[in-house]
């Protein structure tokens, strides 16, 4: 493998970890659909499914700093391939749970808490990873295409799930997907490594295309950052602020939305499976556009435009969606224009996870795990309070509080540098555009 042309291993690798992205989020989604099932077999009020849901992302969200420390130093690649198996066997507990078990909804809470606890590392882990081996001209492409996984996977969640569910019954869709998630962490530990310099098939001028793309400060031998230089940052505090809106309004979709749908607007189970997944092929087409879009624009007209404006014009642009969605009269129209959101939504998902690794550099699993944290704090909040203030004020509401959020999450963007550098490293550079 020595020859002038660069191998593209790290492109190979991206694409496995958009496969661990759409099963991880095959597995969180599925109690979504599996949601009016698990409610009547368990004798569950929406307010306690409400919960069951916040408990995932409570798990999820409370341990995203650990899973980012833990792929800094263990590394990526025993870090997901851990995590997948973690996720296998909790979604497995999950469909093990005895239908008649006293305290039923204590033991739903605990399993889908460290279901949380599991998934926590995927995405501190795969931007880690996309520190050690993406140059930053490419990593807005490169996490557009990890985070195409999430709309992906959790599109084909409801035709999935309910045609398991039809023919087998909940539990066996969940144990199908458990198994799905022990594959992908067999084949990643299989073919994955640390660094390229560890990967038999990288060559040499693909190695050198990969140092010379990322700045000095942010390769393996770089500083790592401390809390308090982390926390000190302006920058930092943005984009969890913007993430954390942004996790409120993609938490309606995968929890809520399925439920809308088939009880709001009355569609049938299978019916409400094919509009359900409308907005999740949305969020896997934004996503990877979005990620395109960003490289393109910073190559053009600098790295503001690039991450923020790109950023900001898509959660804007999710606003007027989701808004006018919410006040559609029929499911049809109400499924396209939400998906039309979501979409718009995930064009900025690549901006928040690029920039983050630029800031971090070789702590960048640990900055994006305290990002995410916000992102998923956001989504426990929606599951928990989408059944209130649906109840109170009717299922607009909850849509209509979602697009204020995604305005405010814009706003947020447009205070942050994405030229300034944490700590003592050196500027950046522009590296190939």
């Amino acid at each position: 493998m020595d020859s002038d042309k660069p191998t593209r291993v790290r492109w190979m690798l991206v694409a496995w970890m958009t496969l661990m992205g759409a099963i991880s989020y095959l597995d969180r989604v599925n109690i979504s659909i599996a949601g009016q099932s698990i409610s009547q077999g368990f004798h569950l009020t929406d307010a306690q499914l409400g919960w069951v849901f916040s408990a995932f992302s409570l798990g999820y969200g409370l341990f995203q700093i650990g899973g980012g420390w833990a792929a800094d130093r263990l590394g990526p690649r025993r870090v997901l391939a851990l995590g997948a198996t973690w996720w296998a066997v909790f979604t497995t507990l999950t469909a093990s749970i005895p239908a008649g078990l006293a305290k039923a909804f204590l033991v739903l809470l605990a399993v889908r808490f460290l279901l949380g606890v599991g998934e926590s590392v995927m995405y501190p882990s795969s931007n880690r990873w996309v520190a050690n081996w993406v140059p930053t001209a490419e990593r807005g492409l490169a996490n557009g295409l990890i985070f195409a996984g999430v709309g992906a996977g959790a599109a084909l969640t409801p035709p999935l799930i309910a045609s398991l569910m039809i023919h087998f019954g909940w539990r066996a869709a969940f144990w199908f997907c458990a198994l799905l998630g022990l594959l992908v962490a067999v084949g990643w530990y299989g073919i994955a490594r640390d660094h390229p310099d560890q990967h038999a098939w990288v060559n040499d001028a693909e190695r050198k295309w990969i140092r010379e793309g990322i700045p000095q400060g942010e390769r393996v031998e770089g500083p790592k950052l401390s809390w308090g230089t982390m926390l000190a940052s302006q920058d930092v505090w943005a984009i969890t602020l913007s993430y954390f809106c942004f996790g409120y309004v993609a938490y309606i979709f995968f929890t809520w939305f399925y439920i809308y749908l088939t009880r709001v607007r009355g569609l049938d189970l299978k019916t409400g499976s094919y509009y359900g997944m409308l907005p999740f092929v949305a969020m896997s087409l934004g996503s990877a556009a979005g990620g395109w879009i960003a490289d393109a624009v910073s190559r053009r007209f600098g790295r503001w435009w690039g991450r923020c404006g790109v950023a900001a014009l898509g959660l804007t642009g999710a606003a007027v969606f989701v808004a006018f969605g919410a006040r559609a009269h029929s499911a049809a129209a109400a499924s396209i224009m939400l998906a039309g959101g979501a979409g718009a939504l995930y064009i900025s998902q690549s901006a928040y996870w690029a920039l983050s690794a630029d800031l971090g550099g070789r702590s960048s699993g640990s900055l994006s795990g305290f990002m995410n944290m916000g992102g998923q704090i956001g989504g426990a909040v929606t599951a928990a309070l989408t059944p209130a203030l649906a109840r109170h004020f009717g299922w607009t509401a909850p849509f209509l509080t979602a697009a204020g959020l995604c305005a405010l999450g814009a706003a947020a963007w447009l205070v942050v540098d994405p030229n300034k550098s944490l700590g003592p490293r050196e500027a950046r550079t522009q590296a190939r555009g």
